[in-house]
């Protein structure tokens, strides 16, 4: 694995993030040398569903897409709380059509979705949001790892040891 010393990954959680998407993902680019900036609503503690908590770096209204290499977005209900919120869609967004790796896991896709930068990519998630996927444009593949252009998605904890390394390599400039 390449090293990401000098890479900065926006991470964006709220209230009810899947512990495990959240951490995981943290920890594992930390030790491969990439700074994580943990984005939330407001600089509020923010627990997850399962009482892990992260404290905010940073609030969206305070970030530019230019600011980061890489943006990571965890499931649980982190998603469905956050999408309802333009200033988080509008980042979203522009992330997305940066050409930066974007990657989400389970429930993640959810922001997508609103952000409304689906159509055409094929992704995975969790199976509950499939269909929200589907008519968001999007083709829906079950496999444990996606990656179309510059988004990357993964569909349950499970997955993970694959969705940190596709991000990893992402950052990393490695192709599969």
């Amino acid at each position: 694995m390449a090293h990401l010393n000098g890479k900065n990954v926006a991470m964006i959680v709220a209230r009810g993030f899947e512990d495990s998407e959240a951490v995981d993902p943290k920890n594992y680019l930390e030790e491969h040398g990439a700074t994580v900036t943990v984005i939330g609503l407001d600089l509020e503690e923010v627990a997850g569903k399962k009482g892990a908590t992260l404290k905010p770096d940073v609030a969206v209204d305070n970030v530019t897409v230019d600011q980061f290499d890489a943006l990571v977005i965890p499931g649980g209900g982190s998603p469905e709380q956050l999408r309802v919120h333009d200033n988080v869609l509008d980042f979203t967004r522009q992330f997305v059509q940066s050409g930066k790796p974007v990657a989400s896991i389970c429930h993640g896709p959810q922001l997508l979705i609103s952000a409304d930068v689906l159509r055409g990519k094929t992704i995975t998630c969790v199976k509950t949001i499939r269909d929200d996927v589907k008519n968001a444009g999007a083709n829906y593949v079950d496999e444990a790892l996606v990656v179309d252009e510059n988004i990357i998605s993964s569909r349950i904890p499970s997955d993970l040891p694959q969705f940190n390394e596709g991000i990893a390599n992402a950052l990393a400039g490695v192709t599969a």
